[in-house]
This record gives structure tokens, C-alpha cells and sequence, in this order.
């Protein structure tokens, strides 16, 4: 069949209308309780529910979850799905393990399968104003019991947990208007995929949930993100594109706008940290930060970096915001003193990065900007940043230029240049 339209056009590059972005067609809805599902909240209904998404895909038709809770292990979405959650409609995810499986295929063994998935699919939408809770608690406790920091496998020692949303090398998708919450993993996940728009929704997990990322594209482009609310206990949203480690595609993510939202809670609207494929052309635009650790964090290091570039953050207000301005090619740790070492594939090369009208109180340190000597950040632009903390900022392998730029802390100097820090301000 063919879709029945493109959300996204690959011609419209980050100044994507939302209003261009038209809702799913009216069709007949397809109700799971003709194929036996009971909205109890106790009686699975995975089954129901499937047999009515594979039925009503074939014909483009809605299949709407009406007022009620729809208990189900995972679901696969298919080629022209659109799922609808009524206000009052929960999907909420089965506290089973054994009814999430181990997906099997090269460079996505480290996670499960998901509550929502869908692989080489085209032409899908989740909207309404319900909810899809994953009912994640047991699922952060028990991967967080001897979990290694920072384990690059990601996997937490071997213990693999499904995501609440997992799109896989798919295309023509749209999120809006529901509520996301308590997932197991990461929340809404993007792999390989393009022509995106997630709008209007709310992401909700306690802020000690254990790798509970809001939105995360791998490598994809031609993403959307608007007017999406984010209180989580990771990355509010978190661009990526390949971890050496795990064996993933080295492809960039590209073509991401991320526009009037809010960020509560959480690690930060991040790019990385992993990032082999690279990443570029990215828009961060009027986002208002609440209580997160970082605001704009743009992170790598030596084994999983790439080319980042063209990066434009404009009008962010941040309180209560630990660093506002976390750039740095050492994540997760920056020496206080470095050599330089031989450049490499995945050596991180940030460039071409702007920060415009950033206003931020109550932070605790003003920014942290780290190169590495054999590959310094280039033609960072900071205009009409004005920063309260009680740290200052410092810069180290990194060419600055600013203009109008305040920085207020309890020490001196505001600003502290460390090796290789080049500032420049410009007229």
C-alpha cells in the first residue's frame, strides 16, 4: 500500500513546519475488544491487540485504545500502523521479564525487545492523549545492582532491559499528544531511521530512574522534536551515532531540530557521547532547562568519536541548571593536564558550533569547554550569554569567540584559560 503521506520532505532540512505535519487520516477505528482484549488493567491483552494491529495495518485503518488499561508484553508495529490512546487509556507494560525477548541481531543484543517496536516499517503513528507506561521500577533496580559506571557495553553487566519505544531502519513517523512514562531503558529510541516528527508529548520517569533517556536518534536525520516536555533520570534527549564497542554502523546523525520545549530534570539536551558515525546539523531553539545537570552537553572521547559540526543552540533558559555549558572531547572524565596523541578515526572533531541569547541562574559551575590538544574545538560562537554560578567557567584546546558575554561566580577569574584556550572577542 502505498502511505498515505510523508511527514517529513529530505528537502526541508531543519526548518521543518510543524504545522506542515498533518495528523494521521481519519479512517474506520479498529478496536482490539472485537478481537478479546479486556482494558482491565490485569488480563493480558497482547494478543488482541496485535491480531487488531495487524489486521487494521493492512488497510491503513486506526486502531484506537479507548478508555481503560490495556495490559501487554511487546508489540510490533507494522507498515502503516497508527495506534491511538484516548484521554483515559493506559498501555501499560507487563512487569514479565521473561516476556520481553533478547533481540538477537548484530549491534542490538545490549537491549530487549521493546514495548513498542518496529523494524523496516514505513508510514506509523502513536497519538491521542493516553498514556504508555512501562512500569520500569523493578527494571532500574535490578540492572542497578552491580552495574559498572560508565560501562561502554551497555548492557549494565550483562543485564539487558527493553526501551518503551524502539524504532529500527524505519521511516514517515509520528509521536504526538501522549504520555510517556516509567520506562525500563531509554524511552523513545531511533535507529537508522528518518522522516520524523515527535510533538505535543510529555516524558515522564522518577529523576533517579536508571538510563531512562527521553528521546535518543542513532544514527537518523530528518527529525522533528517539538513542544515535548522532558523529566527523566538521563539525557532529556541524547543524539548519537555508533559505539565502537558494541559494533554499530558508523553513520551520522543529521538534520535534528529540537524547538520550543522544556527540560526538567535530567543530564541535559545532549549530543554523544557516542558518536563514531558523527553528527551534524543540529538546532537546538527556544527550550527552557529546569533542575538538569548540564543544558547544552556535547560530549565525546578518543575511541568514540567522529566529525560533529554545525551545531546552533538560540534563546535557552536555564535555572537551577548545574554546568549550563558542558562541551567536551573526554567524556567522562577531563585530565588537568593532556599530551597529544596521534589523530584516528574516531578522534572527536567539534567545529562550527554557536550559542546565542543563553540566560542561566543558579548554576553551579558556569561552563566547562575541553579539547584535546591534537584536535581543539574550532569556531565556537558564543553571543549574548549571560551566566550566574557559583563556579567559573574554564577553556582548554578550544578557539572562542564571543561577543557579549557575562559570567558571574563567587571566585575569580570568572573565566579560567587553561592550555591550548584561544578567546577572542568580536566587535
Amino acid at each position: 500500500m502505498t502511505p498515505r503521506r510523508s511527514l517529513l520532505s529530505a528537502a526541508l532540512v531543519l526548518a521543518i513546519s510543524p504545522a506542515a505535519l498533518a495528523a494521521p487520516l481519519a479512517a474506520n477505528p479498529c478496536d482490539p475488544h472485537t478481537y478479546g482484549a479486556k482494558a482491565d488493567g490485569v488480563t493480558l491483552a497482547t494478543a488482541a491487540i496485535q491480531t487488531a494491529i495487524d489486521t487494521c495495518s493492512a488497510t491503513g485503518a486506526t486502531v484506537e485504545l479507548t478508555s481503560g488499561t490495556w495490559l501487554s508484553a511487546p508489540l510490533t508495529l507494522r507498515s502503516h500502523t497508527h495506534l491511538k490512546l484516548d484521554a483515559g487509556a493506559v498501555l501499560l507494560g507487563s512487569k514479565n521479564k521473561d516476556d520481553y525477548p533478547q533481540r538477537t541481531e548484530p549491534g542490538n543484543t545490549w537491549r530487549r525487545v521493546a514495548l513498542l517496536h518496529a523494524d523496516n516499517a514505513t508510514d506509523l503513528s502513536l497519538t491521542g492523549d493516553g498514556v504508555v507506561d512501562g512500569q520500569g521500577s523493578e527494571w532500574w533496580d535490578w540492572s542497578r545492582a552491580g552495574d559498572t559506571k560508565h560501562d561502554t557495553s551497555g548492557n549494565g553487566e550483562g543485564k539487558t532491559r527493553p526501551l518503551l519505544i524502539d524504532l529500527v531502519k524505519s521511516s514517515d513517523i509520528l509521536i504526538e499528544g501522549v504520555t510517556l512514562q516509567n520506562s525500563p531503558m531509554y524511552n523513545i529510541t531511533l535507529f537508522q531511521s528518518h522522516d520524523i516528527a515527535i510533538r505535543r508529548i510529555k516524558i515522564r520517569n522518577p529523576s533517579n530512574s536508571h538510563n531512562t533517556d527521553g528521546i535518543d536518534p542513532f544514527f537518523s536525520y530528518n527529525i522533528a522534536i517539538d513542544h515535548v516536555s522532558i523529566d527523566t533520570g538521563d539525557d532529556c534527549v541524547a543524539i548519537k551515532s555508533g559505539l565502537v564497542e558494541r559494533g554499530e554502523p558508523n553513520i551520522p546523525s543529521h538534520d535534528i531540530s529540537i524547538t520550543d520545549s522544556e527540560m526538567l530534570h535530567g543530564h541535559g539536551l545532549s549530543v554523544g557521547s557516542e558518536l563514531a558515525g558523527g553528527a551534524y546539523n543540529i538546532s537546538v531553539t527556544n527550550v527552557t532547562f529546569k533542575d538538569t545537570d548540564a543544558g547544552v552537553r556535547i560530549k565525546s572521547n578518543r575511541t568514540r568519536g567522529n566529525d560533529i559540526y554545525n551545531l546552533s543552540y538560540k534563546n535557552l533558559s536555564m535555572s537551577g541548571v548545574k554546568t549550563p555549558v558542558l562541551i567536551t572531547e573526554y567524556y567522562p572524565h577531563i585530565p588537568d593536564s593532556d599530551t597529544p596523541q596521534p589523530m584516528a578515526e574516531h578522534t572527536p572533531r567539534f567545529r562550527n558550533i554557536s550559542i546565542t541569547n543563553l540566560a542561566a541562574t543558579g548554576a553551579q559551575t558556569a561552563m566547562t569547554i575541553a579539547g584535546t590538544p591534537e584536535s581543539p574545538i574550532r569556531d565556537l560562537v558564543l553571543t549574548n550569554v549571560a551566566i550566574r554560578a557559583e563556579k567559573p567557567a574554564s577553556i582548554m584546546y578550544a578557539d572562542v569567540t564571543e561577543k557579549n558575554v557575562a559570567i558571574t561566580a563567587a571566585t575569580t577569574p570568572m573565566v579560567i584559560l587553561k592550555a591550548g584556550a584561544n578567546v577572542k572577542t568580536a566587535k
